[in-house]
This record gives structure tokens, C-alpha cells and sequence, in this order.
């Protein structure tokens, strides 16, 4: 393979996330993979090779050359367009397949020395259409100075968006709201907010809806003025812009890692009324802008005129004067009814503003939730007057405590820890809404908090963001040497990573299970069920060395050897080092090492799962393990 070069080969299979692999024969005849993003098994493809450095290549489609096999037609009028869905030329059934079989390998290459475990079938989605609780859409335009356009980003596009009226992950009620959002703003004659030249007045339509309660909540996210965020760099530019102005910045959530979702700290209440005119409470907005933003009364009267499966509770105007494309708020005026609405999830209620933290699907969250409940089991004890809850609950990554509630009946105290203070608050309000007096819902890191708890967890709940759970606070987590531990994950890669860390101090998986809540998506929500080994439930077995023959098994094959059986099969380069961290891992002891950090401050670079699966089948391969 050379950079620039086309090539048609077949994809051999798709790891986690999107990636494709290619196998690829090199002129010396040896075989290499290449990674072809947005393919299926199966398929030929045509590729441009993009990048080959260090053993790897990467590469851009260019056709689907053939059909995989079980391809189907796409029953969405948006896909390839749209970078929302992957799957939609799958079958359910064979997309749940393949997720499953992408979780299995990532998790296998850390599980494959602990023993039997008990990976369980996929759980689908109850629903598999129109199940999104929440939808962001972008104003903007799919072709340059084209028409405006309001839906999502165009597959590989930062700039581009897409009308998405025929979506199929949201419900008819988005469609009509998102189809009317956009013909009343092009008859205006609005602009959408040009991300290079940062003038424009339209940015975002956040829309929320309960599956349960069908109660729907708008927002509609504009600048101050067209020319306001201009204005604005110029002022910082000059030196105008103010530390409290940049402080105010902050506190409206910029950029917060793991939510997408929050509540504002700068949004305002109101109580349900009619249809406020927005030209009355512009106030510091300035006489320039008071004419854009008397349409907004305008939008406010069309969205209620609609004819809606669900109703409309609450619209909210948003203004949003940052340079970054995110959905913000430096002000929020209250247009109609209320800033929140209310969803049902297993019995319970929860209130649920813009931009609280909620799971985007909530029939699939009942699935979620109800196997995470299974898998912590019976948490209560019995004496002679009765079934008594009395174990302490951690859960940690709280958000707004959906997990913490319903676990709160079947212990005697749940400690919920969540960075986002919003999302505290408003944990706090749903425990009560609920008549939860045994939730305690603490702002805070959890690497922090941990130091401060003087209460001893029984049972420990994990829900970390995508980055997984911060390798300081693991180790006091770990600390608390508690029997079993529930983790859930909405990224499998950084799960297989932590669980790293739990084997090693002598935990071991008993159950796995992914929930499927983004059906059509490269995305997929995992369970897993940690106990801790104890030495009295352990068999003592004695060897002796002779049995062991460790210096005979490291001889069978030289590093180098190994090198080139990994790079012949998998396509990998794998250092001396990643060669010794995996043979340290098999029990295969290794002599003295030389190449010891220089300070006890150094890092050292892991292996990373994928080269250490392949250096495992080395191993196998010389009969080594």
C-alpha cells in the first residue's frame, strides 16, 4: 500500500467504533489491513489510501463496489447523507449482532485469562423507530448560499447540514416542529449564524419530548443580534471584554466533557401563562435587534398552532453569543408555559429542563436500567421481623440521579456524586418529587468527594462518562474492596480499559450484557457485573517448577519471531516492550529489565488492546500459553 493509491478489496470486519478493516495483500505478498470508515462486512470497497505510518493505514471511501450479503435497502431517506445512523443498510437483528460481536472482542482480549464468564444476548430496543427523547438541530445550509436548511451535520461535514424532515430515529412531532421551524424562518428571511464569519442570527432548535408523558419542550437557541458575535471579538480584541463577562461564560457550561445535556446556571423560571411577547423583555439586547427579535413572539404562536401528537408545555428563547458551535445559553427567556417538562421511567417521575442529563432513549432506559437493577440482586437481609434494606449505595456519576432513585427502595441509603451542580439540583428535586428521603446527592468530583465521604459503601454503581472512570479516582474506588460492583458504559473501549485495573486487584467479571439504546447508530450501552475473589473461596494447587517449564516456554519463540507472526497476521508493528507487558500478563516471567524508566515519575506506554490480542495469538500460536 502507498499513499494515494486505489484499491478494491473485501471489508473483513467492523470493530467498535466504525472501523472498518481491510484486508489488503502488499507487494511482497505479505497481508495488511487498511481502516475504511462507514463500510460493512462484507462489502467490496473502493478506497483512497490516505495514511500508512508505523504498519498502519488508514483509508477514505470512495464507492461500494458490491453488496454485503445480508445488505438491505435503507429505509431512510437521509442516510449516507446524514452523519447520524451507519446502520440503516442492516436488518435490527443483524445490527444487534454486530454490536455484540464488537463489545465480545474488546471484551475477551482483557477477559481471556480470568476464566468462564457469562456474556448474555443483546438487549434490543423496544423501540427501534422514532425512540429519541431529545434532538438538537442546527440552522445552517447543505450547499453553499443555498436555502436554509435546519436538521443535523451532513456525514463528514462540519459546515454542511442536512434537512432531516424525513428522520426515523424521532417521532412525527419532531418532523412537523423541525418542517415548520424551517419554512417560517426562510419566509422571514432570517440568517442562520455562519460559523467562519461569526454574523448571523439563527443557531440551534433544541427539541424534547417524553415518550411516556408526551409533554414537549422548545428551544430555540439565537445570537443577541446578527452582528452581536462579531461585535463581541472585536470587543475582546480590544482589550472591552471584561474577566466577569468571561466568568459568566463559565458558569453558562461551556464544554463540560460529559454532558451534552444540562441545565443552564443562567436560565430563568416562569409559570405557564400564554404567549409572552418577546420584544418586551429584550431589555439590555439593544434597540438595533428589537426587530429580529419580535419574530420570535411570531414562532412561539406558530409552534402552538400545530396540529401535535404530544403538547407543548414550555418555549424557551436562548441566546447564545459564543464563538463555538454548542448549544448554550447566556440568556433564556421564558416565551410560554414552563422551563421543563416530565418523563416516567419504571414507576417514577422526573422533571427534566433543556438541558438536564437524561438517557435519549426512555423505553430503552427502562431495559437499562431494570438489568442493572438484576444484576446488583437483593440488597436487603432478613431477620425475625422481616426483609430489612440496610446496605449504603455509591453511585457515582449521578447525573440526575435516575440510577440512585431506583435503587433507593432496596437500600438503606443511596450516595449519589455528580460534577454537574445543575444536574444535583435537580436529582435533589426528583428524590423528592418521588418521596425519596433516603437519596444524598453530593456536587462534586468524584476523585475529590471520595476523600470527604465517611460513610463505607456495600455495593458501588458506576456510570462514567465516555472517557470512562479517572485512573486516581479508580484506585479509590478499588480501595473500597467492596463485593460487587455494577458498571455501566456507553463506550466499551474505555470499559475493557478500566476493567484492566479491577482484575488486577483480584475482581472478576460474572456477567456482561449490552443494551441496545441507539438502534441504527455505531453506539451501544454495556452492563457489567464485578465480584471481588476472596483467598478463602480459592483452591490452593501446588506445582512444582519443573511442571511450570517457564524458561522452555519463553524459548520457543524469539521476540522477533513474535514481531513478525503479529505484522504477517493482524497487520501490526508491536515493540519489544508491548511483547514483554503481554508476556508478564500470561504468567510468563521475564528476566531483568533494562529499559526502566529513568524516574519513578515517568510514564510508560500501555499496550494497546488491539496489538495486545494479536501478540496473545502469538503466543498461542508457538504454544507459549
Amino acid at each position: 500500500m502507498k499513499k494515494g493509491q486505489i484499491l478494491e478489496e473485501i471489508v473483513e470486519r467492523v470493530d467498535f467504533p466504525n472501523k472498518g478493516m481491510v484486508k489488503v495483500r502488499e507487494e511482497n505478498g505479505e497481508e495488511a489491513f487498511c481502516l475504511v470508515k462507514n463500510v460493512l462486512p462484507g462489502q467490496k470497497v473502493s478506497f483512497c489510501v490516505q495514511k500508512k505510518r508505523n504498519g498502519r493505514a488508514e483509508g477514505r471511501l470512495l464507492e461500494v463496489v458490491e453488496k454485503a450479503e445480508n445488505e438491505v435497502e435503507s429505509p431512510c431517506p437521509h442516510f449516507m447523507l446524514c452523519g447520524g445512523c451507519l446502520y440503516h443498510n442492516l436488518s435490527y437483528e443483524d445490527q444487534c449482532r454486530l454490536k455484540q460481536e464488537q463489545v465480545k472482542k474488546l471484551l475477551d482480549q482483557v477477559l481471556g485469562r480470568q476464566g468462564a464468564w457469562e456474556f448474555e444476548a443483546i438487549k434490543p430496543s423496544p423501540a427501534v423507530y422514532g425512540y429519541r427523547n431529545k434532538m438538537e438541530f442546527t440552522f445552517g445550509d447543505e450547499v453553499k448560499d443555498g436555502p436554509l436548511s435546519v436538521g443535523l451535520h451532513k456525514r463528514g461535514g462540519f459546515y454542511d447540514i442536512v434537512t432531516v424532515s424525513g428522520c426515523m430515529i424521532m417521532d412525527e412531532d419532531y418532523r412537523r416542529i423541525l418542517t415548520a421551524a424551517r419554512e417560517y424562518f426562510e419566509e422571514l428571511g432570517l440568517p442562520f449564524f455562519h460559523r467562519l464569519r461569526h454574523t448571523g442570527f439563527l443557531r440551534h432548535l433544541l427539541v424534547r419530548k417524553g415518550a411516556k408523558t408526551g409533554e414537549i419542550l422548545v428551544a430555540l437557541v439565537t445570537t443577541g443580534g446578527v452582528d452581536s458575535v462579531a461585535e463581541k471579538e472585536k470587543e475582546r480584541a480590544s482589550g472591552v471584554g471584561t474577566l466577569a463577562d468571561e466568568m459568566k461564560e463559565t458558569a453558562c457550561g461551556v464544554g463540560d466533557f460529559r454532558y451534552e445535556e444540562r441545565e443552564t446556571a443562567c436560565g430563568t423560571g416562569g409559570s405557564d401563562g400564554e404567549v409572552k411577547e418577546a420584544a418586551s423583555s429584550i431589555g439590555s439586547l439593544g434597540e438595533k435587534t428589537k426587530n429580529v427579535f419580535s419574530d420570535i413572539d411570531g414562532f412561539a404562536k406558530m409552534l402552538l398552532s400545530l396540529p401535535l401528537d404530544g403538547k407543548i408545555v414550555g418555549i424557551l428563547h436562548m441566546v447564545n453569543d459564543a464563538v463555538a458551535d454548542v448549544v448554550r445559553s447566556d440568556e433564556t427567556r421564558l416565551l410560554y408555559g414552563r422551563d421543563y417538562f416530565y418523563e416516567e421511567l419504571l414507576g417514577l417521575r422526573f422533571r427534566i429542563s433543556a438541558f438536564s442529563f437524561f438517557q435519549t432513549n426512555s423505553l430503552g432506559a427502562e431495559v437499562l436500567y431494570s438489568t442493572a437493577r438484576e444484576f446488583i440482586g437483593d440488597l436487603s437481609s432478613r431477620e425475625e421481623g422481616g426483609v430489612k434494606p440496610d446496605k449504603v449505595v455509591f453511585d457515582l456519576y449521578s447525573g440526575t440521579g435516575t440510577i440512585a432513585q431506583l435503587m433507593a427502595p432496596m437500600a438503606k441509603k443511596v450516595v449519589g456524586v455528580e460534577i454537574v451542580e445543575e444536574a444535583v439540583e435537580a436529582a435533589r428535586e426528583n428524590a423528592a418529587l418521588n418521596g425519596l428521603d433516603n437519596c444524598e446527592f453530593i456536587a462534586g468530583d468524584v476523585l475529590e468527594v471520595l476523600d470527604e465521604l465517611e460513610e463505607k459503601p456495600d455495593f458501588i454503581i458506576l456510570d462514567p462518562p465516555r472517557d470512562g472512570v479517572h485512573p486516581k479516582a479508580l484506585k479509590k474506588i478499588l480501595a473500597y474492596g467492596v463485593e460487587r460492583i455494577v458498571y455501566i458504559s456507553c463506550k466499551p473501549t474505555s470499559l475493557a480499559r478500566d476493567l484492566e485495573s479491577f482484575l488486577k486487584e483480584g475482581y472478576r467479571v460474572e456477567r456482561a450484557v449490552c443494551c441496545d439504546m441507539f438502534p441504527w447508530t455505531g453506539n451501544v450501552e454495556s452492563i457489567v457485573l464485578l465480584s471481588k475473589l476472596h483467598t478463602k473461596q480459592n483452591i490452593e494447587v501446588e506445582l512444582e517448577m519443573s511442571e511450570l517449564d517457564l524458561t522452555a516456554a519463553e524459548s520457543k519463540a524469539t521476540y522477533e519471531k513474535i514481531k513478525d507472526y503479529v505484522l504477517k497476521q493482524s497487520g501490526l508493528k508491536v515493540s519489544n516492550l508491548y511483547i514483554a507487558q503481554v508476556k508478564q500478563k500470561c504468567g510468563i516471567i521475564e528476566r531483568a529489565n533494562y529499559n526502566l524508566p529513568k524516574s519513578e515519575n515517568s510514564r510508560q506506554l500501555k499496550c494497546p488492546p488491539e496489538k495486545e490480542a494479536a501478540i496473545r495469538g502469538a503466543l498461542e500460536h508457538f504454544r507459549m500459553i
